[in-house]
């Protein structure tokens, strides 16, 4: 079974104002359950980004326990580790954009969102469960798929269940599950820069 999620964010308090736990360990712990709950070791994980916050190292103990065969499409958050090399340890494939087929489905696969109204469909995270303007654009778009786990019950899923959840979401029949964010405060830890601090993906081991 191929499987999809993004912007796990593991350890990333600034987050917390904009989702149901109280604490990070709670988040990522939560987090792993339910992705261990959902994916066996026999499965295909396409993790569209995000998987820690912008402190210089990879999340190793947390990705660690997850599984299934894991892939990671990069983010923002995840061209500045210090230790990047290291993502290998938990990643079969480190990219900065991918294209697969699923079943009889063609995927793109970006943590930032590509117009897309091809056959298949665009997969990727980054937006969270915002409501701006690419909201307002991107419910006209059925073809492209938010994968993040604030739309999708923090766990992978399915390509089918992908885009059940996308259409419900931008049907905004979720609304009262998923409300919008609260508007989060800039400066805390772990913060990008002002500038993205973007890094080459580094050779494979």
């Amino acid at each position: 079974m191929i499987y999809y999620t993004a912007d796990l964010h593991f350890h990333y308090a600034p987050l917390l104002s904009s989702r149901p736990f109280a604490t990070v360990a709670e988040m990522d712990e939560t987090l792993i359950r339910n992705w261990n709950e959902t994916v066996t070791e026999a499965d295909t994980v396409y993790l569209v980004g995000d998987v820690g916050y912008n402190d210089g190292h990879v999340p190793l103990r947390a990705l660690g326990r997850l599984h299934g065969h894991k892939h990671l499409i990069r983010g923002n958050h995840d061209t500045p580790f210090e230790d990047a090399g290291r993502l290998y340890e938990c990643f079969e494939s480190v990219t900065d954009f991918n294209e697969i087929e699923d079943g009889e489905d063609h995927i793109l696969l970006c943590h930032y969102p590509i117009i897309y109204c091809k056959r298949g469909y665009m997969i990727h995270g980054h937006l969270h469960h915002g409501r701006g303007p690419e909201y307002e654009l991107l419910r006209r778009l059925p073809r492209v798929l938010n994968a993040g786990v604030d739309v999708n019950f923090y766990r992978p899923v399915t390509l089918q269940q992908l885009v059940e959840n996308n259409r419900a979401y931008y049907a905004g029949e979720l609304d009262a599950v998923i409300p919008p964010p609260p508007r989060m405060e800039r400066g805390k830890e772990g913060w990008l820069p002002g500038k993205p601090d973007f890094r080459p993906i580094p050779p494979k081991p």
